[in-house]
């Protein structure tokens, strides 16, 4: 059963990622309080721990998954361009995937060598834009 098992958010571009228990998702500002939760296709990122676990075991190091950059962390799912339309409920909130979270040259600002390792099969993750909103928490079944 895949589980949502983090929950980040940034207060602006380039500041730390911080964690959160639970949060509130709304369609005018995805992730309650950060930057990028705008209106639009790139509303919240989900990724996805199993690929992140795959990514770390190919550096050889257990990097922290905020280290990605993205929102929301589950476990128990993948992601494929086949999966671009397809929702995300988490509680009562759902997600409409709308592309691939494309790795940028900032990861490997973080750990060199990121970028590349993320680019095969969708492992950066998925952009989403809120289709439902909702307080959601850490522990949640995801469908």
């Amino acid at each position: 059963m895949a589980r949502l098992e983090g929950i980040a958010w940034r207060a602006e571009a380039r500041a730390p990622m911080q964690l959160r228990e639970e949060c509130e998702i709304t369609l005018n500002a995805g992730v309650h309080s950060d930057t990028r939760g705008k209106p639009g296709p790139r509303q919240v990122t989900v990724l996805s721990m199993d690929t992140w676990q795959e990514v770390c075991a190919e550096l050889g190091e257990d990097l922290p998954w905020t280290t990605r950059r993205a929102n929301l962390l589950i476990s128990g799912l993948r992601f494929c361009p086949g999966d671009v339309g397809r929702q995300i409920r988490i509680g009562e909130v759902v997600l409409e995937i709308t592309g691939e979270t494309t790795p940028c040259a900032r990861m490997d600002a973080q750990r060199e060598g990121l970028t590349g390792t993320l680019r095969p099969a969708w492992r950066g993750g998925v952009c989403c834009r809120v289709v439902h909103g909702g307080t959601i928490a850490v522990g949640a079944p995801v469908s």
